[in-house]
């Protein structure tokens, strides 16, 4: 894409305008460190426009603390820009799961709650942080995924993070980031760090 005009034109009988403001799917997935990161990162620029923002994190335990909850919170609560809303449904991270059955409900509950919001129009953006792990242990349906999020209404965008996103999801979404990992201070036995994992 030179200096950001597209390489082609669809004959799709969309306006630039309204092909600029289309209702976008965006799937960060990968083995690399970064896809929550960069969702959130999109999360800050919806807020900076005043869009509500709903984020659902589907496998960080409601335990945790991390930054970019605080900060969005912070930043939500100001009355500065947009609204932010945090759900969090998950028991702990996915390599540590206490209670299998527990996880699943809490999953399938929590993409009941994003259907309802998405069916209610509640949110311009929805994270839908780690949700790539419920789909790929088959906790949720993918093509159900697909289904909902093709005939949702209005202009919500939609980004979902997590390793292995699943195929359907990936063929349907607009954009698709497969985030590599080349190097890692975990392969050299350093453990997370706070301010960079968290």
């Amino acid at each position: 894409m030179p200096q950001g005009q597209p390489t082609t034109v669809p004959d799709d009988g969309l306006t630039t305008r309204q092909r600029r403001n289309r209702p976008l799917v965006l799937v960060h997935t990968g083995t690399g460190k970064g896809k929550s990161t960069a969702a959130f990162g999109l999360a800050l620029r919806a807020w900076n426009q005043g869009w509500p923002v709903g984020v659902f994190q589907f496998v960080k335990s409601a335990k945790w603390r991390v930054g970019e909850e605080r900060a969005l919170r912070v930043l939500g609560d100001s009355g500065e820009g947009g609204t932010v809303a945090w759900h969090k449904m998950g028991e702990g991270w996915s390599w540590v799961q206490r209670d299998p059955a527990s996880s699943e409900e809490a999953a399938r509950e929590g993409w009941e709650q994003v259907k309802r919001d998405l069916a209610a129009e509640t949110y311009k953006l929805y994270v839908l942080d780690e949700f790539a792990y419920p789909m790929h242990w088959g906790w949720v349906d993918p093509d159900e995924v697909v289904s909902v999020l093709r005939d949702r209404p209005g202009t919500q965008h939609v980004v979902i993070t997590g390793r292995n996103a699943p195929p359907a999801l990936c063929d349907f979404a607009d954009l698709v980031t497969d985030m590599t990992k080349v190097k890692h201070p975990m392969d050299a036995g350093q453990k997370g760090q706070r301010g960079i994992e968290w």
